[in-house]
């Protein structure tokens, strides 16, 4: 895609004249084909998804005693588990035994 320098519409090639012209009829900008031209490409960049085996350590973790084996540390997430009308739902796991429980 190579624009036009004067008003930065889109140029086209002619191929009888082997030029580029403008698009736009109120510029009519003409550039020879093989002339140095800015042109703007797109590149289509490959993202790359990282799948983790889990997420420990990477959760907020919250003061709370675990009914299992009494420990005063847990880590939390929110989930929507209910209609989106009703409050969400926190589920706690605890950093020593991996016990879960909710809280509605």
């Amino acid at each position: 895609m190579i624009l036009c320098p004067k008003c930065r519409a889109l140029m086209r090639l002619n191929r009888e004249t082997n030029q580029m012209e403008c698009k736009r009829p109120d510029c009519g900008h003409i550039e020879p084909k093989g002339k140095e031209a800015k042109i703007t490409t797109r590149k289509r960049i490959d993202r790359k998804i990282v799948v983790t085996e889990s997420i420990e350590g990477t959760l907020p973790t919250v003061k709370i005693i675990c009914e299992k084996c009494k420990n005063n540390e847990a880590t939390w997430v929110i989930r929507q588990t209910r209609a989106a009308d009703e409050p969400a739902t926190r589920i706690y796991q605890c950093t020593k035994c991996k016990h879960k429980w909710r809280e509605y």
